[in-house]
């Protein structure tokens, strides 16, 4: 039995390898946020300095593959002698962990606020959706402030504001899903057969939702490390010492004519990983929905059938 289970479990990890390889984009897309990843868990190992180490002997130092660049610091320095490759692996770091907390607080909260909108309707649907709409027309920013003026600016309140600010989302989505299954046969013969309501929501609801919560999950995550690296560039997020993206944008705009690499290496960090994310979800979303995999099925079948038809229509060697 558990011989067969694992061979079956290889089986579709196998399959996901290949369909992840038959999608480029995709591919190129979990590749970098693996490299991402082990960047900010081994970044102790892998930045040269650390990077709140002050030199301002060596400030402001270009690249290594520019003139006046140096190989102890193979993207420069910035205004205080600081290594920008170290910054950067260490920001990587921020970004992610920010991320990542952020979409499981936010997306918990918000998933279980539509189960419960979706499933029960009536006042308590009324009462959750004012809420959002409540929400949703109250100004973001505004509501950081008031939250970084109690609390003060940290990594702390950046998770706690992009957390509020983004449950919505998913408790639109979730109440939306809800209300097309809610009255599916599976549903209502399992609340015949005497399920209780969370049985019912937490074990035949909630795992049909998987594929649009996941590729939802992933590209609240870029929206979620945009929005980190604004708060930080605007001294609402990271504070110095510590290291963010955004926060090295923000202290490298003085010198942009004269140090272009303190905001445009940042910038390409914050770029490539937005990038990378996107491509994920866009994959994540085709081979979780069977709809979408249906279209690109049908749409790779109609472009070798347009192929074997100017093949056949190309006239046979030798003849006239």
């Amino acid at each position: 039995m558990l011989g067969d289970r694992s061979g079956e479990r290889r089986r579709k990890m196998r399959e996901l390898g290949l369909e992840l390889w038959r999608d480029k984009a995709g591919f190129i897309g979990v590749v970098l946020i693996t490299l991402l990843v082990l960047m900010a868990v081994f970044a102790p190992l892998l930045a040269p300095h650390d990077p709140t180490n002050q030199d301002l002997r060596a400030r402001l130092r270009p690249p290594v593959w520019t003139e006046k660049g140096t190989a102890a610091h193979l993207l420069g320095t910035d205004h205080l002698g600081r290594d920008i490759l170290s910054r950067v692996i260490y920001g990587a770091r921020v970004s992610l962990l920010v991320g990542a907390l952020v979409v499981i607080a936010a997306g918990g909260f918000g998933v279980i606020m539509g189960l419960l909108a979706g499933y029960f309707g009536g006042r308590i649907d009324t009462f959750i959706m004012r809420w959002i709409d409540t929400q949703i027309a109250f100004p973001g920013l505004l509501l950081a402030l008031i939250i970084l003026a109690v609390i003060g600016p940290s990594m702390a309140t950046v998770i706690i504001v992009l957390s509020l600010n983004g449950w919505m989302v998913y408790g639109r989505m979730t109440r939306s899903s809800v209300l097309s299954v809610r009255r599916t046969q599976y549903v209502e013969a399992a609340e015949i057969l005497g399920c209780g309501s969370g049985r019912v929501i937490f074990r035949h609801i909630l795992p049909n939702l998987t594929s649009p919560l996941i590729t939802l999950a992933i590209l609240e995550f870029a929206r979620i490390v945009l929005a980190e690296a604004a708060l930080s560039f605007l001294g609402l997020g990271i504070q110095p010492p510590a290291t963010s993206w955004g926060l090295d944008v923000a202290t490298g705009k003085d010198y942009l004519f004269r140090a272009w690499w303190l905001v445009t290496i940042p910038g390409l960090a914050i770029s490539v990983t937005v990038l990378a994310i996107n491509l994920v979800a866009s994959w994540m979303r085709l081979i979780s929905d069977p709809q979408e995999r249906e279209k690109q099925f049908a749409r790779k079948a109609a472009i070798r059938k347009r192929k074997l038809d100017r093949k056949a229509a190309l006239p046979k060697e030798g003849t006239v």
